[in-house]
Formats: C-alpha cells, structure tokens, sequence
C-alpha cells in the first residue's frame, strides 16, 4: 500500500469516530457547518439565503457570537432570521478575549430551550465550535476526546482559546486530560 493509501485509510478510520452527525446535503454549503446532533449544529457566517434554508430544514433558533461590523457579516442578520421565522440571540464574542461570562450567556440560551433546532454560528466557525466543545461536554456529556475531535475537524484552538476552554473547563470541575487530546497551540501565522 503506498503512503497516500495508508494516510487515506487512516484519516477515514479517524473521521469514522467522529460524533457528528451527516448534515443535510443542503447544508453543506455554509461554511464549515457541523451538526453534532438533530438539535444542534455549527458554522461560519450564513448568507441572508442560507438563513431562510436553515429555516425550511427546521431550524427554529440561531445563536450569533460575533460583532455585527465582522467582514462577512450580514448587517441586519437579526431582522433576516426573524423574516424567516427564527428565534435571534448575539452574544458579542471577542476573538481576542473570550469571557467565561460570554459562554454561559449562550449555555443559557441553550438550557432554556433543549428542544428547539438551534444553529450556534460565527464567522468562520472557531469561536463557535469552541463553545459547542464547551456546552458538549459540559451539559451533554459528551467525552473530551470525542467533542476535542470534532472542533479539530474545524481548528485546533489558539493559546488564547486553548486557556479560555481550560478556564471554562475547570469552572465545571472537569479536566481537559484526554487519551489523544494534544492541546498545543498551532505555530502563529507567518
């Protein structure tokens, strides 16, 4: 077997023990969509068709945890997804400094309505798998290596996201320590 067989091989073996779930075919096209269960997904930033989309797969709520000046957002992003027909949350989350408070204003949310279709979205998808990571393992039981494996599918957290997730972590009396789990920072970017 060459070695692009046996990475091939070995990347699937890998993907096969991911929690999440076959997103709709729909659905694919926002950026890094993630559904990790029928009640809660992740993504980047959707566009204003993408919103109305989400709503006719029976999305009923969307949590939005960065700033309404972000590059790509849409600047009336909460009229758009009541237009459609959704609850609308924004949890101003900075990139550069995350609160535990930011967090538990989205956990609450959250606890507040476990059985509605929820979308938890960002720009690109790394503060909010960062909080699916966190709200998985702490309210849904859902093991650290599984919920790390899962985020790494999107990034593999700064230092600054990597000590917020422990800070969190530790506030819940619950460890990062997992069989596999490598937590070191990716290299800066040149």
């Amino acid at each position: 077997m060459n070695r692009l067989a046996v990475f091939a091989a070995g990347l699937l073996m890998s993907m096969q023990g991911l929690a999440l779930e076959e997103p709709d075919a729909a659905l694919v096209d926002i950026v890094n969509f993630r559904q990790y269960s029928s009640l809660f997904a992740s993504a980047g930033q959707p566009s204003r068709e993408q919103f109305q989309l989400l709503s006719e797969h029976g999305f009923e709520k969307i949590i939005y945890i960065a700033f309404t000046n972000s590059p790509n957002a849409v600047a009336d992003e909460d009229q758009v997804v009541k237009d459609a027909g959704m609850e609308y949350m924004q949890v101003p989350v900075d990139f550069f400094n995350p609160l535990p408070s930011e967090f538990y204003a989205f956990a609450d949310s959250m606890q507040r309505d476990t059985q509605k279709k929820t979308l938890l979205h960002c720009q690109v998808n790394a503060r909010a798998t960062a909080f699916s990571f966190l709200y998985r393992v702490i309210y849904e039981d859902v093991s650290v290596a599984q919920a790390k494996a899962d985020m790494n599918t999107v990034w593999q957290p700064n230092e600054v996201w990597r000590d917020f997730i422990f800070e969190v972590l530790s506030l819940n009396d619950k460890s990062p320590d997992c069989a596999g789990c490598d937590w070191t920072p990716p290299p800066p970017r040149q």
